[in-house]
């Protein structure tokens, strides 16, 4: 199979998941349950995904204080419950093992590849996949499959401001992304800055601020922060129940609105800049710890930063604070390096799928979780699976390419209206609609 020739290339596998985190061990299980035969792909050196610590020379999101944010009951699969004795919230190391039982329990592991990189996907004139793979003693392998199903998720390249405050070179202190922050501790006694408001934003703050001298949040545009709990309950378990969902979107959205300024008040009294948008019209902040850490005076606001000069970070208020590090939380790029140009991307710079899901100009080529919901996605990668699982199986034929795109571009159109254009807009899904889109697809 090593060192094979164009043109004499192996066939193996019916499909290649490519990722083995929580959308990959789902379409492995769905494709499994079925019989069809696959082979997983993951460059890391265990299954789990995002969850998973890095390891010494590694980079990854998951610093030692990650805990989810959505519910264990709708974060766990719905055949393999997360233990009971697991809190509401589990920390990383706890879904990262979570996630490892449910591999062995599903019987998935030895279709595994781990520690095995996807180096290109290119589809052959007769519809097959070519992927080319490389393993961790460095030895290529090319392989053919039917079809390849993309589960690698959206959280793989950081990203940085396209251009850093003037001084930037200047600066005498340590800058980074958060997908190189790994403990508080490391910044015990150190002034840091946190950039961004978005959730690793708020708790790599709220972490720092045990440990660090100084924590200083610089927040460019006001986020809607929505805390873990409302009225008692797991904010996506309310998003999951029937009497939510049988809600309006305005009269969801008026809720919600009423329910924070009882919970919070305004951002605003917190030195933090109140919102130039309506709740639901952007991603939202789910924080518990963030307003507390700033009344207590762990956290500190500031406005964005303005310029750098040595070891002083100055901000657009005019304001200045000497600062050992600055720590970007500004997100992550979508980048499929191994994929043909323009996919799932078009020429919109919006991923472009239909339902979600399917390539319509490629057929055999589908992505799971490449969305970004308003509440926990582990349904809606189930749902996605089981729907690709049937494809593939042949129980569901797909419309004609037109067809796909005429949805692609009016489900673009409602994207556009209620985000603006961008990429990690074309992702932005709301559980319950989206759950019964799929189950109506898996119906038909």
């Amino acid at each position: 199979m090593n060192g094979s020739r164009a043109g004499d290339v192996p066939t193996a596998a019916t499909v290649c998941v490519i990722g083995a985190g929580l959308a990959g061990l789902a379409t492995a299980h769905a494709l499994s349950a079925r019989g069809i035969d696959f082979v997983c792909l993951e460059k890391a050196p265990d299954v789990g995904g995002i969850w998973r610590q890095p390891g010494a020379g590694e980079r990854g999101p998951a610093y030692r204080s990650l805990h989810l944010n959505s519910a264990k009951q709708l974060t766990g699969y719905a055949d393999f419950p997360m233990a009971a004795e697991l809190p509401l919230y589990p920390r990383h190391s706890d879904v990262a093992a979570y996630l490892r039982s449910f591999a062995e329990w599903a019987g998935l592991l030895p279709r595994i590849e781990l520690r095995t990189e996807v180096l290109s996907v290119r589809q052959d004139a007769d519809g097959a996949w070519t992927v080319t793979s490389r393993d961790a003693r460095g030895t290529e392998s090319v392989r053919r499959f039917e079809r390849v199903v993309v589960a690698s998720g959206h959280n793989t390249e950081a990203s940085l401001p396209s251009t850093l405050p003037p001084g930037s070179d200047s600066f005498t202190g340590r800058i980074l992304h958060s997908m190189d922050y790994h403990d508080g501790s490391d910044f015990a006694g150190q002034r840091v800055v946190v950039v961004g408001m978005g959730a690793s934003g708020v708790d790599i703050a709220a972490d720092l601020s045990r440990h660090a001298a100084r924590t200083l949040l610089s927040v460019r545009r006001g986020l809607h922060v929505v805390p873990k709990q409302l009225f008692g309950m797991s904010v996506d378990l309310i998003a999951d129940a029937p009497w939510w969902n049988e809600m309006s979107f305005p009269d969801q959205r008026r809720f919600v609105e009423q329910a924070l300024l009882v919970a919070r008040g305004r951002l605003s009294g917190y030195g933090l800049p109140e919102p130039d948008h309506p709740v639901f019209s952007s991603a939202v902040t789910i924080s518990d710890e963030i307003l507390s850490r700033i009344r207590h005076g762990g956290v500190v606001p500031r406005p964005a930063i303005d310029s750098l000069d040595g070891g002083r970070v100055r901000f657009t208020d005019g304001t200045a604070a000497d600062v050992d590090a600055i720590v970007y939380c500004t997100g992550f790029r979508m980048a499929f390096p191994f994929l043909p140009a323009g996919c799932p991307a078009g020429p919109r710079k919006a991923v472009e799928l239909y339902r979600r899901v399917v390539a319509p100009d490629r057929s055999g080529l589908y992505f799971v979780g490449l969305i970004r919901p308003v509440g926990s996605i582990t349904r809606l990668v189930e749902a996605q699976s089981r729907w690709v699982a049937r494809i593939v199986d042949g129980d569901v034929a797909l419309p004609s390419a037109d067809v796909m795109r005429e949805e692609i571009g009016a489900y673009l159109s409602r994207v556009e209206e209620r985000y603006g254009r961008t990429e990690g807009a074309s992702i932005q899904v709301d559980v319950g609609p989206y759950l019964r889109e799929l189950r109506e697809l898996q119906d038909a």
